[in-house]
């Protein structure tokens, strides 16, 4: 298990093309599309997903102020096979129970900690999400800073953010 902190923002994204464009021309490293179906189960506190995809499959719990603009997320994370994956849903399905499921196709990209998401979500539309990871010691202020450059570079206003998990938008 894996102790991460992250700073992050997820807007609406009216042109994924414009995104794509200067990702590539930043040299982002394209990982692939995966399918992913998040899980999230009943907790008392925070939230509880299981990620099962193609390319990424994990348990992650994490605690984050849900409000618009950037955020500060801390992060708990167990990867996992999609063997594992299956029986963990089994066991967290009959404990916990499900609160939603997130079905979404997702662009992964990265620049040095820096992972980028262009997620489509069948009945919500197109959504960026920037993540500075703190993968090497880095300061909250720089992950936030590196957010920052990377909001402007896209022309998103800290405003067009949204204040809510993915699982708080579905039906």
């Amino acid at each position: 298990m894996s102790s991460i902190l992250n700073i992050e923002i997820k807007a609406p994204c009216n042109n994924p093309d414009k995104i794509r464009k200067i990702l590539q021309s930043k040299n982002a490293e394209f990982k692939g599309i995966d399918h992913q179906i998040d899980t999230y189960f009943i907790v008392p506190e925070g939230r509880l997903k299981l990620r099962q995809g193609n390319i990424e499959n994990s348990l992650i719990f994490y605690k984050r102020e849900e409000r618009k603009g950037i955020k500060t997320s801390n992060v708990e994370l167990v990867k996992l096979d999609s063997k594992q994956a299956q029986s963990t849903k089994n066991l967290l399905s009959l404990s916990n129970g499900i609160f939603k499921i997130v079905d979404k196709k997702r662009e992964i990209y990265f620049i040095d900690n820096v992972k980028f998401h262009l997620d489509k979500i069948e009945s919500l539309g197109t959504f960026v999400e920037i993540e500075a990871i703190n993968f090497q010691g880095q300061s909250k202020e720089t992950l936030t800073e590196q957010c920052v450059y990377y909001l402007q570079l896209f022309g998103i206003d800290s405003t067009d953010c949204i204040d809510a998990s993915y699982s708080d938008l579905v039906k």
